[in-house]
């Protein structure tokens, strides 16, 4: 954990071995991670059980979604505690309640709207719900944009193009919602979040950041990001030191608050990381990371050998100071 002087209220402590998996169960990269309002812990997770259920001390109560998603990407559960799943090789958006019962389905399964269409929907990536009821979905492998439908799934506007400028997208990655109703994205290859109203209007950006994969923010009025923060997978700068895997703690005015980071880099000790691609809190404020390692291991380890069952997340516990 790295320290920064000045007020500090975001200091966390890995938890090793915190879930208690059985054998039998085997995980893939957990692209996307949910909390209930009972601190359930939802792993969102590319394997033959897409979705496994946590309690708050790590045993499982449940698992579904079989057979149902092509790569999962991104997980949330909105206000009505409903958990909203994207898959983005499906060009989906699915609403479940809790227990694995569909409700809604986004988009038509299998079917793109095409490259950099701005239409819903081609490799979409995540989906927040503000308080109204309203879901926003970022759609950002192949599209630069980010959709907003209305509590029963129809389209209401879509906003954002490919680019650097305000308003514009280089991978739209992840999205938030605060208790505000402002908008959070998590645009990843220019290196910023966006912040916008609920009609798409631009309000600002929070920077000093570097390629920001995994999105949460933390609770109340004007809301710190905790940020995920990927390596760079370019060769001439692969080596460059803070430049990531890691999590950081970023308030509204682009400072760096606080930050997992063991000095070591990339690797599967606790407080390392792969790929933190997906990022929640539970309601003490610990924090929980999924990792994508399948799809980037090559990228960010090299020639180091990936072992056979590699930790996919981990559990940090805040503390308080």
């Amino acid at each position: 954990m790295t320290e920064l002087p000045g007020e500090n209220h975001h200091t966390y402590k890995p938890v090793p071995d915190w879930a208690n998996l059985p054998a039998e169960l085997v995980l893939g990269d957990v692209a996307g991670i949910a909390i209930d309002d009972r601190d359930r812990v939802y792993l969102f997770n590319r394997s033959n059980t897409p979705v496994v259920v946590l309690s708050q001390s790590g045993d499982v109560l449940s698992t579904w979604g079989q057979g149902i998603f092509e790569n999962p990407h991104g997980a949330s559960i909105g206000p009505d505690q409903c958990l909203y799943l994207t898959d983005n090789f499906d060009h989906t958006v699915r609403k479940f309640t809790l227990d694995g019962k569909l409700l809604l389905e986004i988009g038509t399964p299998g079917v793109s709207s095409g490259f950099m269409s701005g239409k819903p929907f081609c490799k979409c990536t995540h989906s927040a719900v503000s308080s109204s009821g309203d879901i926003f979905v970022s759609d950002g492998y192949q599209n630069a944009c980010i959709h907003k439908f209305d509590p029963n799934g129809k389209h209401l506007s879509s906003w954002g193009s490919p680019g650097t400028g305000p308003g514009e997208f280089n991978l739209p990655h992840n999205i938030c919602c605060d208790e505000d109703d402002w908008i959070y994205v998590a645009d990843r290859e220019n290196s910023r979040v966006q912040v916008f109203d609920v009609n798409g209007r631009y309000e600002t950006q929070i920077n000093n950041m570097h390629r920001p994969s995994g999105l949460a923010i933390t609770s109340g009025t004007c809301p710190d990001c905790i940020v995920g923060e990927l390596a760079s997978y370019l060769e001439i700068n692969q080596d460059f030191p803070n430049l990531g895997p890691f999590v950081s703690v970023i308030d509204q005015q682009s400072n760096l608050v606080s930050r997992i980071d063991t000095g070591k880099g990339p690797g599967l000790e606790p407080g390392q990381f792969i790929s933190p691609h997906s990022i929640a809190l539970d309601s003490v404020g610990d924090l929980y990371v999924g990792d994508v390692l399948d799809a980037d291991w090559e990228k960010v380890m090299r020639n180091t050998v990936k072992p056979t069952q590699p930790r996919r997340f981990q559990k940090f516990k805040r503390l308080d100071v």
